[in-house]
C-alpha cells in the first residue's frame, strides 16, 4: 500500500474509491453542503380565518385584506388596530400568524386547545383572555344519557395595534358580535379592548339564556317526581346534575378574570372598566341562579330517594299484612289437620263449615284492622 492510501480498519485498501469520490466532488460545486430540505409551504388558512378588517378611528377599511398587510396598515395609520377572527385552526395553522404577530408559545396554547379554563394571562405588551362559550341543546325529552349544555371556547389576543379572536366549537359564533360592532363605532373606536368587552358580553348573555333554559327542565323535572304518579326519575336528575356541573366549570371561573379587568385601573381605560364591571354583574347574577339549581337538584334528588325508601316500606307493610292474614289460616289448618282423637268439635257434624267460617271472620276482621291502620 503506498503512503497516504485510505485503508479500512480490517485492512482493506480504500484506493478504489478514490476515483469515485473525485468525481462527485467535481459534480457539487465547492463549499456547497448536502440538499437542504426543503421548506414547508405556508398552511392554507382560508378555511381558519372568519374574517380579517381594519379598523380606522372605529370604521371598517373597505376591500378585504390578510392579516399580513392589514398588520402593516395599521401600524402606519394612528388609530388604526386589526381584527382578526379564526375558527378552530390547528397548531399548524396558528404558527405563522403567531410567528408574525410575534406570540409567546405559551400563549399559542390557548389558541389551539379546546377545553382551556376561562382565565386572563399577560405576556410583555399582549393580553391573553379566555372564556368558554356554551349552547343549550334542544330535546324532547330529558333521558339518562341526553346532552343537555355543549360548551367550546374563545380565545382573545389583545394587542395594543390588533385583536385577535380564536374560538373553538360551535356554540358563541363571533359574526354578530363584529356586525353589532361595525354599526356602533364610537364603541370601536375604543380599540381591541372594545371588542373583547364586547365578546364577554354576548357570552355572559348566553350564559343566561342556557340557565333559563336549565331553569325549564328543572321545573319539568319537579313536576314528574312530585306529580300524582311520579315515575323513577333519578337517572334523570343525576343526568341533569352532571349537565349542570359541566355548565358550572365553564361560567363560574370566569369570575375572577372579569373582577381583575373591571378595577384595571393601569392597563385599562377607564370607559372599558365601566362596562366590564357591568359585565360582571350579569355574570354573578348567573351564577347565583346556577348555585340555586345545584341545591334544587340536589333536594329533588334527595326527595326522590325519600318517594323510593317511602314506597318501599308501603309496600313491605302491605307484603306483611298479607302474610299475617295468611298466617292465621295457616295456624287454623296445621291445628287442625294433625288429628287428635280428643280435638274439640272434631267430630262435630258442622265442624268443616265452622272452621271456614271461622277462618274467613279472621280475615276480614284482620284486614278492616290493617286497613284502618294505613298497611292496605
Amino acid at each position: 500500500m503506498t503512503v497516504g492510501e485510505e485503508q479500512h480498519p480490517t485492512g482493506v485498501s480504500w484506493a478504489w474509491a478514490r476515483p469515485l469520490r473525485k468525481a462527485a466532488e467535481r459534480i457539487r460545486p465547492a463549499g456547497a453542503a448536502h440538499p437542504a430540505t426543503p421548506e414547508p409551504e405556508p398552511e392554507d388558512l382560508s378555511g381558519r380565518i372568519v374574517d380579517c378588517a381594519v379598523y380606522i378611528e372605529g370604521r371598517r377599511r373597505p376591500g378585504a385584506c390578510d392579516y399580513d398587510s392589514g398588520l402593516e396598515a395599521v401600524r402606519a395609520t394612528p388609530g388604526a388596530f386589526l381584527w382578526l377572527g379564526l375558527h378552530e385552526p390547528t397548531e399548524a395553522d396558528f404558527a405563522p400568524i403567531a410567528k408574525r404577530f410575534g406570540l409567546d408559545e405559551l400563549a399559542v396554547e390557548a389558541a389551539t386547545t379546546r377545553r382551556q379554563r376561562p382565565k386572563i394571562e399577560r405576556f410583555a405588551d399582549v393580553t391573553v383572555f379566555v372564556l368558554r362559550t356554551t349552547r343549550y341543546v334542544e330535546h324532547p325529552e330529558l333521558t339518562e344519557t341526553c346532552e343537555v349544555v355543549e360548551t367550546g371556547s374563545v380565545a382573545i389576543f389583545i394587542g395594543e395595534r390588533y385583536v385577535i379572536t380564536v374560538r373553538h366549537g360551535p356554540a358563541g359564533e363571533l359574526a354578530p358580535v363584529r356586525a353589532d360592532l361595525e354599526r356602533r363605532p364610537d364603541r370601536l373606536a375604543l380599540g381591541p379592548w372594545a371588542v373583547a368587552h364586547a365578546v364577554a358580553d354576548r357570552l355572559v348573555d348566553s350564559y343566561l339564556e342556557v340557565a333559563v333554559a336549565f331553569e325549564n327542565d328543572i321545573d319539568e323535572l319537579e313536576d314528574h317526581v312530585f306529580g300524582n304518579q311520579p315515575q323513577n326519575r333519578a337517572a334523570q336528575i343525576y343526568q341533569l346534575k352532571r349537565e349542570l356541573m359541566e355548565f358550572k366549570r365553564a361560567v363560574a371561573p370566569l369570575q375572577q378574570p372579569l373582577g381583575m379587568l373591571a378595577e384595571d385601573k393601569e392597563g385599562l381605560a377607564k370607559e372599558i372598566r365601566r362596562y366590564f364591571r357591568d359585565v360582571n354583574d350579569h355574570l354573578l347574577r348567573t351564577v347565583e341562579r346556577i348555585v340555586t339549581y345545584d341545591d334544587l337538584l340536589n333536594s329533588i334528588l334527595q326527595a326522590r330517594l325519600a318517594q323510593l325508601s317511602v314506597d318501599q316500606n308501603n309496600d313491605m307493610r302491605k307484603i306483611a299484612a298479607w302474610a299475617a292474614m295468611a298466617a292465621a289460616q295457616t295456624a287454623l289448618a296445621g291445628i287442625y289437620g294433625m288429628n287428635f282423637v280428643y280435638m274439640p268439635e272434631l267430630q262435630w257434624r258442622f265442624g268443616y263449615p265452622a272452621i271456614l267460617l271461622l277462618m274467613l271472620t279472621i280475615a276480614v276482621l284482620m284486614y278492616r284492622a290493617f286497613r284502618r291502620s294505613g298497611w292496605l
